[in-house]
C-alpha cells in the first residue's frame, strides 16, 4: 500500500463521516481514526505496523479484535458488536426469516446476521454462547466500528 492509496482511504472517510478504519493483511496492518471535531488531515492519525511488529499466527491481538462482546455495564449481559462499518442485515436474504430473535439460543459459532461492506457480505457470529435479549439494530441500517448490535445473557 503506498501514500496515494491511502489519502485515497482518508478522503473516503471524510466524504463517508467514516470516524474509524482498520485493515490488516500478511504483510502490515494499518489503522486510521479520525478525531471528534471537524475533518481535517490533522484529525487523522494513522498506525502502521509492518508484518514484523504483528503478533504471530494463532495468537490473538489485544487490539482490534474480529469481534468484541464486552459485558454492559451495570447487569450480567453482554453485547455483540459490529466489527467494521457497514449495513446491519438481519437474515441472510430478504424473504429470509432471521438469524436470532429475542428468546434464540447462540453459542460461539451461531451466525447473528450480516454486514454488508464494500459489496461483501460478512457472516458475524456470537463469539459467546447466551440468550439474546435485545437487538439493538434496526434492519437494513448502516453501523460503525465497535456499535452494539445485540445484548446477550449468557448460560
Amino acid at each position: 500500500m503506498d501514500l496515494k492509496d491511502i489519502k485515497a482511504i482518508i478522503d473516503l472517510m471524510k466524504k463517508n463521516s467514516i470516524s474509524e478504519f482498520e485493515l490488516e493483511r500478511q504483510e502490515f496492518k494499518i489503522k486510521l481514526k479520525r478525531g471528534t471535531g471537524l475533518p481535517s488531515a490533522e484529525d487523522t492519525t494513522i498506525t502502521y505496523l509492518p508484518a514484523a511488529a504483528l503478533p504471530p499466527a494463532g495468537i490473538p491481538a489485544q487490539a482490534g479484535a474480529p469481534l468484541a462482546v464486552a459485558p454492559a455495564a451495570a447487569s450480567s449481559e453482554s453485547e455483540i458488536k459490529s466489527p467494521m462499518i457497514g449495513t446491519f442485515y438481519r437474515s441472510p436474504s430478504p424473504e429470509s426469516g432471521s438469524y436470532v430473535d429475542v428468546g434464540s439460543e447462540v453459542n460461539p459459532d451461531t451466525v447473528v446476521c450480516i454486514i454488508e461492506a464494500m459489496k461483501v457480505m460478512n457472516e458475524i457470529k456470537a463469539e459467546a454462547r447466551g440468550i439474546v435479549t435485545q437487538v439493538l439494530i434496526d434492519n437494513a441500517k448502516p453501523v460503525e466500528f465497535g456499535q452494539p448490535l445485540f445484548k446477550i445473557r449468557p448460560i
